[in-house]
């Protein structure tokens, strides 16, 4: 074997050694980060423990081991974010139980926000919307008790109830700083995924034909109903569309991938997740019979947007199929996980964040409109009087009478721009 074969061979043994080498010390590390880890996790334990055997034995009332471990629990999980909760084993249950769209309460969504119980979104002819109650709200008391600490379902255990009993709300509501007392009487709550579906006519001489659609909730009949909506408009004529997310508190994240699906081209990506080890999860936009991708586009978003509102506007945006305009979103982007535990309890866990087909973070920040508009009134001067006529023609039906609707109004005067611009 000749010197420079050699000197080769050794060269390239001792670059193995010494990368092996560094495998093993990285191997070493690794192990030493999980032991100190695991030290330090056993310390905080000893801690807990620690006092747990001080309340036990010095506490002024005897409590179960079982009262003070789902009471610790339930802080953890209180502590990670407004989201993430501990559910006893009848909370589960409950959880578990399937509605049939209707219930006896008060027809609003609520959250933890900051620690605060929170409006997200009162649903429309509801006796919360009724009632005057807004997106934002902070309720304060309900029935006179605080409700500093309160958990979602002990919230949702008070509001609902017999219909036609009342309860009284304490809210402080942002703008004014004020709190005000608001009594509401409990109903039925129906709940319709599509609200409304027409063609607009802004004026007699308008000749536009400009369709008209308010998803209410985004549930496992929504995207069947949408298509028979659209499909109704575009007999119709329909040449632009306005999608109204105002006040839709979100729902089930596959019904709003279906929705954003008619106005998207086939496996676009809709939302994505990030966990915490950095893993990405994509979902995509889906196959449907009838596509509208060429149909001009505006959403309406307000404060009581969020969830799957946010997911299918943001995805929209970002796929240039649609204008937002309104007010900036509530802010509801993140995933939570029931993981079930032995004796029948669960955790509801935040486990990733969803972003926007571009990146854009949308838990607290929520989405912003590419047209901000406030939610203002016509002056009573300018607006429309009613047609008796009319009415009597429509038979004694109601007309969808948006003239004081600030913010669809000017969503009209865009699509009309819009159709100007891509006839």
């Amino acid at each position: 074997m000749g010197r420079k074969k050699l000197n080769f061979l050794l060269v390239v043994f001792l670059i193995i050694g010494i990368f092996f080498s560094s495998y093993l010390v990285g191997l070493s590390v690794t192990k030493e980060e999980k032991r100190g880890k695991k030290d330090e996790l056993y310390k905080e334990l000893d801690l807990f423990g620690d006092a747990m055997a001080v309340i036990e034995r010095k506490y002024v009332e005897e409590k179960s081991a079982q009262d003070l471990i789902y009471g610790a629990l339930k802080g953890m999980l209180h502590s990670l974010d407004s989201y993430s909760q501990f559910l006893t084993p009848e909370e589960y249950k409950e959880l578990l139980v399937e509605t049939e769209g209707k219930f006896g309460g008060l027809g609003m969504e609520i959250t933890i926000k900051d620690g605060f119980l929170t409006v997200v979104s009162p649903l429309e002819d509801t006796p919360a919307w009724k009632a005057g109650i807004k997106p934002g709200d902070i309720i304060v008391k309900i029935d006179g008790e605080l409700t500093k600490g309160i958990t979602l379902n002990e919230a949702v255990k008070k509001l609902r109830g017999e219909p036609k009993t009342k309860v009284t709300l304490t809210v402080l509501r942002e703008a004014d700083r004020k709190l005000e007392d608001i009594t509401i009487v409990r109903d039925i709550i129906k709940i319709k995924d599509i609200r409304r579906a027409v063609i607009l006519k802004n004026s007699d001489n308008d000749d536009s034909k400009i369709g008209y659609i308010k998803i209410g909730e985004f549930r496992e009949s929504t995207a069947a109903q949408l298509e028979k909506a659209l499909a109704k408009l575009k007999k119709q004529g329909m040449e632009g569309l306005i999608l109204d997310l105002r006040n839709n508190p979100g729902g089930l994240l596959s019904s709003a991938i279906k929705v954003a699906s008619f106005f998207l081209e086939e496996g676009k990506v809709v939302v994505f997740t990030k966990s915490r080890e950095g893993k990405n999860r994509y979902y995509k936009s889906i196959f449907t019979k009838n596509k509208y991708l060429k149909v001009p586009m505006v959403v309406l978003i307000n404060k009581g947007s969020a969830s799957g509102s946010e997911i299918v506007a943001s995805a929209l945006r970002d796929h240039k199929r649609a204008i937002l305009l309104g007010e900036n979103s509530f802010g509801k982007g993140s995933v939570q996980t029931i993981i079930s535990l032995s004796d029948g309890s669960a955790l509801r866990l935040t486990t990733a964040k969803f972003y926007s087909p571009l990146g854009k973070v949308i838990q607290e920040k929520g989405v912003g409109p590419d047209i901000v508009v406030a939610k203002e009134k016509i002056t009573e001067g300018n607006k429309k009087k009613k047609d008796i006529f009319k009415e009597l023609e429509n038979n004694g039906k109601e007309e969808f009478d948006y003239s004081d609707d600030y913010q669809l109004l000017r969503a009209i005067d865009l699509i009309k721009g819009l159709l100007v611009l891509y006839p």
